[in-house]
């Protein structure tokens, strides 16, 4: 992880950024599927978070070693997208770089769903659900997400992404093919 790459969004009137970062996220999943990636990782360094400001940013800063990274534009990955984003240059981390993890968090947010699949396949009666499953459970999620589709299933679905701690050391690890992890670090800058 000793080199990046920011991938910024352009402002764009028929597009929200959230919408743009979707289809930006979801072509970079494409093509690390594809190659098979498991040492590029992501960040969103313009990220927000809380209830009513859970937003990604306009910026996808993609790390890794600066040949996986120049392998990774070469496939054409951003093809279809470079009217709406601004392609940065391959830099080095800057020395003064400190770490976090960039992961995926998945939560149980809406009762009534967990309340219809528990009916269907426990075969409880509503009564009893709703004693199972209060309204309580609901989750207030305050990270920011992507609306992304996956080159596996197809299926359209929130990912939450959670920026971990700073911390001084980098944490050697393998990353998902969305360029997340639960236990390797990304630089932070």
């Amino acid at each position: 992880m000793d080199h990046y790459i920011d991938i910024r969004l352009r402002p764009d009137p028929d597009f929200p950024a959230p919408i743009l970062m979707g289809a930006l996220y979801s072509k970079l999943h494409r093509a690390l599927v594809e190659l098979a990636a498991d040492d590029i990782g992501i960040s969103l360094p313009a990220h927000n978070t809380g209830v009513q400001a859970r937003h990604p940013g306009e910026t996808l800063r993609v790390h890794g070693a600066a040949d996986r990274i120049e392998t990774l534009l070469a496939t054409g990955w951003l093809k279809g997208m470079r009217d709406h984003a601004e392609v940065g240059e391959v830099f080095p981390v800057p020395d003064n770089a400190v770490h976090r993890t960039v992961r995926r968090r998945q939560f149980k947010t809406n009762a009534d769903r967990l309340r219809r699949r528990r009916m269907r396949r426990h075969n409880e009666s509503e009564t009893e659900v709703i004693e199972a499953i209060p309204e309580s459970i609901e989750k207030r999620v305050t990270l920011p997400f992507i609306q992304v589709r996956s080159s596996s299933t197809g299926q359209r679905f929130s990912l939450f992404i959670e920026h971990g701690p700073k911390q001084d050391t980098p944490e050697q690890g393998r990353f998902n093919s969305y360029g997340l992890s639960s236990s390797a670090t990304v630089p932070w800058f």
